[in-house]
């Protein structure tokens, strides 16, 4: 067991600020899957509500600092980010809600073999090229047709069923909070796997959507008094300057690594994580 105390000094909080700020917005995740399984292994005292308390507004002010760094590339699909993010909403608030309910083993469980699954699915899945079919070369019904170019001229041109991305959003919208992962190692497989955008915008544009639901799961939490314990608000504190700055740095290397890349590197960082969780529990 990693000694809470030392996790608690600000200048490890700062690090690993910086560290989930640089991972989370390189992948668009948000980075609560790499703090969730750390809170839950340096701070077993913690109950799975605080938990993702404290994860969820980490994830707000990455997504809030990246979503800023990605605007500024050019590479959000806002129209599609705006629309899925208030589909995440309804789910947001019941998520936070629900956390309450649900024993520390059972959290852990959960947790761990979901992002095994998730590993495993973007891991095996085979890359194929982001193409738009003949029959919805127009915008029809739910189908969306999008082109966008961003800051270094490069132009994406990609379709995509904004019914199904409602869909899945208001899913994400609800497991988010429950778990406090933010939801964005589940939207980004989503929109690059099954809604066909391109690996850089679904990074910036799932990064921008999560801004907007970690806020509001933020402003519940707050609500429910959650960060009122000073030693919470401390960690709060550290940990989300650190995340600020690391989220700058993780949009601008997103601009240096390919996107298979970060798909890959997104797997192997849920397998670690997930394994590590799981065996704590056997």
């Amino acid at each position: 067991m990693i000694d809470s105390a030392l996790f608690d000094s600000t200048a490890i909080l700062l690090l690993t600020g910086f560290f989930i700020g640089t991972i989370g917005t390189l992948i668009g995740a948000g980075g609560g899957f790499i703090l969730v399984p750390l809170l839950l292994i340096t701070h077993p005292q913690l109950s799975p509500e605080i938990v993702t308390a404290i994860s969820i507004v980490i994830v707000a002010a990455n997504a809030i600092s990246g979503s800023i760094a990605y605007s500024r590339s050019g590479r959000i699909d806002f129209r599609a980010g705006w629309l899925f993010a208030a589909f995440t909403i309804p789910g947001s608030i019941l998520g936070v809600y629900t956390t309450q309910y649900i024993p520390h083993t059972a959290f852990h469980i959960i947790f761990g073999i979901l992002l095994l699954a998730l590993s495993a699915f973007l891991l095996f899945k085979k890359n194929e090229p982001v193409r738009i079919d003949p029959e919805i070369a127009e915008p029809s019904g739910g189908h969306r047709v999008r082109t966008l170019t961003d800051k270094e001229n490069t132009t994406y041109k990609y379709s995509y069923n904004a019914y199904a991305g409602a869909a899945i959003s208001a899913i994400v919208g609800y497991l988010s909070p429950l778990l406090g992962i933010g939801g964005g190692i589940i939207h980004v497989p989503a929109l690059v796997h099954w809604l066909r955008f391109p690996v850089h915008i679904a990074t910036a544009t799932s990064h921008f959507i999560l801004a907007v639901m970690a806020t509001v799961s933020v402003i519940v939490h707050g609500l429910q008094g959650n960060y009122n314990d000073p030693y919470v608000f401390r960690m709060v504190l550290w940990l989300c300057v650190g995340v600020v700055i690391g989220a700058q740095l993780g949009a601008w290397l997103s601009h240096k690594i390919k996107g298979r890349m970060i798909v890959k590197a997104l797997a192997i960082c849920l397998a670690i994580v997930s394994l590590r969780l799981l065996w704590g529990i056997l």
